[in-house]
């Protein structure tokens, strides 16, 4: 060792000045305290300076005369408002006996510098002193080597070649191999009954009165831990308490012979047991520790918050009050992972405002973002000071320990050179986690080193707990009520389709009578059905001639097993769009059909938003690597930036993605479902075709035999009623015969009709009275028929109709004349207005008795009355009577 700038001394004569010096440092006067090879600071209770003598100005490069009065823990090395200086300071003050010895590093460039640290009470009331010894420089560690590197490498980026971006996706941040040197760290494993140490840091020696790796590297834990708390933490693993390591198991211990607090943290990850071990203040307020009470009113204004940028500018206020840190943003990530700055909190004499700014998303590569997501919070105390090497045991091969879950691991020389470049020391990140998703950050910055309690990051992290829940709170209640309409919407375009035999035009029929369409989800301007040669274009579309083309392209691009496919950059996918983006910059489609032929296709389209992007600096530079190292270099400007962005919609939202291949399969659920609803019908109605078409020959020659036997019969009775010699018997049997032809008739005209079911009853009546006209009347006698054409039937109501007509024919053929008077007999057939069929037979002879209708309704008439009678009421017709004066009848029925 050496005590200024002479030979080196043997330890006891270095310990014998040592002691000699700091019992005689109130008698010295200024300019002895000047000649010291030693830094001496003398302070008052409140840290400020009043003395600072001439070696400590040459190893901190300050001038004396500029350090008098200024705070030496807040201003003058900020370093040093740590548990393990500020706080010895603080408890000895209080004690009324401050006598503290330890060892410090300094991170002062271009060498660290280690110091040994005597703290002492002045003989004079409320001063204080501070002696700092020379141990020496440190060489360059792995992490300053790597700094100095990449800060070198910034400094001729301009010299530098653009590399592929995933260099910085490369960069092995989780397996730092050191931790902050406020802290210390080991590891254990597990599967050992003690817990054996594998590794630990450096800076365990600080907290265990000096004892470092190679004394406690291959015991149990039990050597550098309290034994109860050992038990403790072997408990822990043995129930599965330490499984998660999102949420360690954490103890406020005394450890080492003098008894200092420490917070123990311990995780399990990678087969490795994680101690890590960090001082405490005796009392938390002498570092400005937050009170629940602060994160509960902080917690009840969020709550209070009514939309998603008052909640960001609640959670930055509060938390800039609750951590000190001299700004507070928070950072939320786009879905390319370009970050914006949407809310900041900031000390006045900071002129650089980073609200509003963009950042690219190589500035938080993808590894950086998954340990933000595995390990959400991380406090940087000060980004100049040499980190504290973690060693292993030298059996193991000092092999790196995993330290992603580590709250105190040391950052990637690449980040603390991008904070250097941002004008940023001590830093905090909390990660903003909504439903399990990386959403965005709560960004501490300090322009000096920072130290936060641990139960002031705690609530910090509460606070950025709540702030998550109420962003989910938020969205989810947009969201639901952009699903309750949109839900409404399919509904309507399903039950429609539901009913309609055709589904593009139940989805697309409609816009202009304001029914539902498709153009009435997910906020499009426009949309089209395509497919099969349809195009059905809604709204403000492309051409409809480039749809199919469109429509093809999805088709070709979409990978089997996916189906939907949404940007709000179309042309920067299909470059035919660059011509039509002020209709279709953004595209939502969806594929319908099985997966093989994926016939249709859904698409929704909306116009180009053009804006404004203030970026902090430009976006448009590659990424650059050191050509020696191939380590990425970070951005040194973060100068305002302005790009205007043209080809861009407004973005789809992920529910309307889902939400849109939810609903295709609903679509090509029904139309699978009436596919086979059509099968179905299509088998039924072929096996009913082919019975009709059978019943159909049946029926015919049902008809036709009838016909021809009701033929023969009335044949037979001609005949006979030709040899009978009683008048009243060939009466009897030409009755007969015009009621057999009368029911031949109906069958023959059944035969002749296309309808098996229906018949022509002017037609039929026309045949019936001709043959009744060749029988029964005489050569005066004239039988005409005006039958209005096409009045079909069923055959039931004609045979019915006809026999009625027959009797009535008959009946005025016989009686409505006197047997050697020429005569004429009326046959009228027509459709009613009101519906059904009217039939009239008139005759002019001598009429109707008066007293007919009496006597008819008294005896019922002869056997051709009744029958009238019950064929009428057999159809439901009626029958009316109707004298025509003298002479004449005419009888109307209604059937």
């Amino acid at each position: 060792m050496v005590s200024g700038e002479g030979e080196a001394l043997p330890q006891d004569a270095v310990e014998a000045e040592i002691a000699a010096v700091l019992a005689q440092l109130d008698q010295l006067s200024p300019a002895e305290l000047d000649a010291l090879p030693f830094g001496v600071i003398q302070l008052d209770g409140g840290g400020r300076v009043l003395f600072y003598n001439a070696m400590e100005s040459r190893l901190s490069g300050r001038l004396a005369a500029a350090m008098l009065g200024r705070d030496f823990f807040h201003e003058i090395a900020p370093c040093t408002n740590l548990p393990a200086f500020h706080g010895r300071f603080l408890e000895g003050i209080r004690s009324g006996a401050l006598n503290e010895r330890f060892h410090f590093t300094f991170g002062f460039e271009p060498q660290p510098l280690r110091v040994e640290v005597h703290l002492r009470q002045s003989s004079r009331p409320g001063r204080y002193w501070i002696m700092h010894r020379v141990l020496g420089t440190l060489p360059p560690t792995r992490h300053r080597l790597a700094a100095d590197r990449a800060q070198d490498a910034v400094a001729r980026r301009a010299r530098a070649e653009p590399v592929d971006p995933d260099i910085c996706e490369r960069e092995p941040i989780h397996l730092a191999g050191a931790v902050q040197p406020h802290a210390a760290m080991l590891a254990c494993d597990p599967t050992t009954p003690g817990l054996k140490v594998r590794a630990c840091s450096d800076s365990l020696a600080d907290l265990l009165d000096g004892a470092g790796p190679e004394e406690i590297i291959g015991h149990g834990l039990a050597i550098a831990l309290p034994v109860p708390a050992v038990q403790a933490i072997r408990a822990a693993l043995e129930t599965g308490a330490l499984h998660d390591p999102a949420h360690p198991w954490r103890d406020t211990l005394r450890l080492g012979q003098r008894g200092v607090t420490c917070l123990a943290t311990v995780h399990l990850h990678d087969g490795r047991l994680v101690v890590e071990l960090e001082r405490v203040p005796e009392q938390p307020e002498d570092f400005h520790a937050a009170s629940a009470m602060q994160a509960q009113a902080a917690i009840a204004r969020l709550r209070a918050s009514r939309s998603l940028l008052d909640a960001a500018a609640v959670t930055v206020h509060e938390l800039h009050a609750m951590t000190g840190f001299e700004r507070l943003l928070v950072y939320r990530f786009d879905p390319d992972w370009n970050g914006e700055a949407i809310a900041e909190d900031k000390v006045s004499d900071w002129d650089r405002s980073l609200l509003g700014l963009r950042f690219p998303a190589s500035d938080i590569p993808s590894q950086a973002r998954a340990l933000y997501a595995r390990a959400p919070a991380r406090f940087v105390v000060d980004r100049d000071a040499v980190p504290s090497a973690v060693r292993a045991e030298p059996r193991a091969g000092n092999e790196t320990v995993d330290l992603s879950f580590a709250q105190t691991r040391a950052l990637s020389p690449i980040h603390l050179e991008y904070q250097r470049n941002l004008g940023v020391n001590g830093s905090m990140s909390l990660s903003i986690l909504v439903e399990g998703r990386l959403w965005g950050l709560v960004i501490g910055h300090h322009r000096r080193p920072h130290y936060v309690t641990p139960e002031t990051r705690a609530l910090a992290g509460v606070v950025a707990d709540a702030f998550a829940l109420r962003i989910q709170e938020l969205e989810s209640r947009a969201i639901w009520r952009e699903h309750e309409t949109s839900l409404e919407v399919r509904n309507a375009l399903l039950e429609r389709m539901a009913a309609s035999d055709d589904f593009v035009a139940a989805l697309t029929d409609g816009a202009t009578t304001g029914e539902t369409t498709l153009l009435d989800l997910f906020g499009a301007t426009g949309a089209a059905v395509v497919g099969e040669g349809r195009i059905a274009p809604l709204g403000r579309t492309p051409p409809a001639a480039m749809l199919p083309a469109l429509a093809d392209w999805l088709r070709q691009s979409l990978p089997a097993g996916r189906r939907a496919f949404a940007t709000d950059q179309l042309a920067a996918h299909f470059p035919p769009a660059a011509t039509w983006q002020g209709e279709a910059s953004g595209l939502l489609a969806v594929l319908l059909g099985r997966e093989a032929e994926r016939d249709y296709v859904l698409l929704w389209f909306r116009p180009e938003v053009v804006s404004t992007v203030v970026w902090g600096g430009d976006p448009r530079k590659p990424v650059l690597a050191d050509s020696a190292t191939q380590a990425v270099l970070p951005r040194r400007s973060f100068e305002r930036w302005v790009e205007e962005r043209r080809g861009h919609s407004a973005p789809w939202a992920p529910w309307q993605v889902t939400t849109a291949e939810a609903f295709a399969a609903g679509i090509a659920g029904i139309i699978l479902r009436q596919g086979r609803r059509i099968a179905e019908l299509t088998a039924k109605q072929e096996v009913l075709a082919r019975a009709l078409e059978q019943k159909e020959v049946l029926a015919r020659e049902v008809d036709h035999r009838v016909k021809n036997s009701l033929q023969i019969v009335a044949s037979v009775m001609r005949l006979q009623a030709r040899r009978v010699k009683d008048p009243q018997a060939a009466a009897a049997f030409d009755d007969t015969y015009a009621r057999v032809m009368s029911v031949a008739r109906v069958h023959d005209s059944l035969q002749d009709s296309e309808d098996i079911e229906n018949v022509d009853l002017g037609e039929t009546l026309r045949r019936l009275c001709d043959d009744l006209a060749v029988g029964m009347a005489g050569a005066d006698r004239r039988l005409d028929v005006n039958a209005e054409r096409g009045v079909m039937v069923p055959s039931r109501t004609a045979v019915a109709l006809s026999l009625v007509a027959a009797e009535l024919v008959t009946n005025a053929l016989k009686y409505a004349y006197a047997p050697e008077e020429p005569g004429r007999v009326e046959v009228h057939v027509r459709s009613r207005p009101v519906g059904g069929v009217e039939m009239t037979v008139c005759d002019f002879g001598r009429g109707l008795p008066q007293d007919w209708d009496s006597r008819a309704r008294t005896d019922g008439g002869g056997l051709g009355m009744r029958l009238v009678r019950a064929m009428l009421e057999r159809v439901g017709a009626a029958m009316e009577v109707t004298a025509l004066g003298t002479p004449g009848t005419c009888i109307t029925v209604a059937a």
